[in-house]
């Protein structure tokens, strides 16, 4: 037994539906080599990858439809990855990437039980070097601004791992800490949009939160 209970379910994204290994609810806890401790995860916080969270879902269906020719995309924080799983089904070049160290683990079974060829994974830990991870064209993540102490620490690794010309989406479910983000991203030269997202996931439950639509674009220096 791995320490933790988990559930199996299909989720319908589009006309497609996938096959999702996810922890059974928001009880579980296993930790025990310390490596989530080590990683600045509490137990409290421990089980937030391994669920399918309503701003995963948003995101997950807005990259049905996203123009990914030659971009290279990370997503962030991305615990199940569901987005990054769309992605690879459609044969984008995407890394998903989080700082839990059974992100990995996870996102390697839901990609079996979809009979996918193996998704690139990284650990992506937003306050320490992550030099494997390199730069994107594009950068996707959802309900990520759950902590005051998150906007400044997102910005900066956004900024770490983006390339020149980059464009970054973040699905954010109204979360107070949202202007001081946008407010970082603009000091670190990015131009920000914001668009409400719907407000119904596809399964009919409601939800509430806006696309951050933030580009950057790489200018000559002969211009």
């Amino acid at each position: 037994m791995p320490g933790y209970h988990v559930k199996f379910e299909s989720l319908a994204i589009g006309d497609s539906a996938y096959r999702i290994r996810s922890l059974l609810d928001r009880q579980q806890y296993s930790d025990p080599d310390g490596a989530a401790a080590l990683a600045g995860i509490s137990s409290a916080a421990w089980p937030i990858f391994g669920l399918i969270w309503p701003s995963a879902r948003i995101l997950a269906e807005a990259m049905r439809h996203q123009p990914i020719a030659g971009k290279r995309i990370l997503e962030i924080g991305s615990g199940l990855a569901l987005a990054s799983i769309v992605l690879h089904g459609r044969q984008a070049d995407i890394t998903a990437s989080d700082c839990h160290p059974l992100a990995g683990v996870f996102l390697a079974e839901n990609v079996l039980l979809n009979d996918m060829l193996p998704l690139p994974y990284l650990t992506g830990h937003w306050g320490r070097a992550n030099p494997a991870l390199g730069r994107f064209d594009l950068i996707i993540g959802s309900d990520l601004l759950y902590d005051r102490d998150l906007p400044d620490l997102l910005a900066e690794f956004i900024d770490r791992h983006a390339n020149a010309a980059v464009e970054v989406i973040i699905v954010d479910p109204d979360r107070g800490n949202r202007p001081r983000f946008n407010r970082r991203m603009a000091a670190l030269g990015y131009a920000c949009t914001e668009t409400r997202a719907a407000t119904k996931q596809q399964s009919g439950e409601a939800y509430k939160g806006r696309f951050l639509h933030f580009t950057r674009v790489q200018t000559s220096l002969f211009a």
